[in-house]
């Protein structure tokens, strides 16, 4: 996901896929190899960010926790994902610098394979 770092990502898709609020001990063992530091730094990440909020204060054993529950919905990320990737495109130089990172020429044939498809549909309209 555009913008979000993996461990960021898979919090965001764990949350999506809860349908609740969930606190950060539930996120852990949700996915095997998260670990309770690693899911408490990508939430403070993705408050700042914007992308959740805490729901509520809630009881966790004798312990007071925060659950924490998306603002975006996966659907408004992917349009978010979208207009960024469309942005980048734009920018001539930028897309050139992510271009010169590639150092797998199978990767280059197919986003090459990608363009001429594209061009030759254009075209036809």
């Amino acid at each position: 996901m555009l913008g979000l770092t993996r461990r960021q990502a898979e919090v965001m898709n764990i949350l999506w896929e809860a349908q609740k609020p969930m606190i950060a001990s539930e996120i852990v063992k949700a996915k095997e190899d998260l670990n309770i530091n690693t899911v408490q730094a990508a939430l403070r990440s993705l408050i700042k960010k914007e992308y959740i909020e805490v729901a509520e204060i809630v009881y966790s054993g004798t312990v007071l926790t925060r659950s924490y529950r998306p603002l975006v919905e996966r659907e408004e990320f992917a349009d978010d994902v979208e207009q960024g990737i469309k942005n980048m495109l734009r920018k001539e130089t930028l897309f050139a610098h992510y271009i010169d990172e590639i150092d797998d020429s199978d990767i280059l044939q197919k986003l090459e394979e990608v363009i001429d498809k594209r061009k030759r549909e254009l075209e036809e309209e």
